[in-house]
């Protein structure tokens, strides 16, 4: 797919389609179906049709592991920190009311930030799984290949030990 011209021309106009119909359903999930989970799946079939068309050593490239790991703990982290704000605040754990100036304020803000924690973490973990399966094919062939030159090696090793045997007899 990486030399197929025409799909790599609506790669490019997809995706950042696919991404912004990810950020419609992140933002509208406060009104209707949809949220911060669903959000995520889409947004991270993005990274994952940028991978398959591209290759994976480019969607690494968009999409470093450091970065990853670093997105995954800060959906993981926006999501709890919004709880343990509404019980600084005096409420229970994820009681949003005491997190705006009106507790319909406060429920807008709460949902928006538990939703968007919940849908980069989602995202990043779908990425994260993605490149850890499309990944193994190549892993495997990696250890193959090492595993024969360390198999030629033993071998040298083996008759260079032999040769100075001999060495050492005459």
């Amino acid at each position: 797919m990486q030399d197929d011209v025409v799909i790599r021309v609506i790669a490019k106009v997809m995706i950042p389609a696919v991404m912004l119909f990810a950020l419609y359903v992140q933002f509208h999930g406060d009104y209707g179906p949809g949220g911060g989970f669903q959000a995520g799946v889409i947004f991270a079939a993005a990274f994952v049709l940028n991978a398959m068309i591209f290759g994976l050593n480019r969607g690494r490239h968009v999409w470093p592991t450091g970065l990853n790991l670093l997105a995954i703990c800060a959906g993981v982290l926006l999501y709890g920190l919004t709880g343990i704000a509404s019980m600084l605040l005096g409420a229970n754990y994820l009681d949003y009311d005491v997190l705006g100036a009106t507790p319909q304020s406060g429920q807008h803000i709460g949902i928006l930030l538990v939703e968007f924690g919940v849908g980069l973490t989602v995202a990043s973990v779908m990425v994260a799984l993605f490149f850890t399966f499309a990944g193994r094919l190549t892993h495997i062939r990696l250890m193959a290949k090492m595993q024969v030159h360390e198999e030629a090696d033993q071998r040298k090793t083996k008759r260079k030990a032999k040769s100075t045997k001999k060495r050492a007899r005459k």
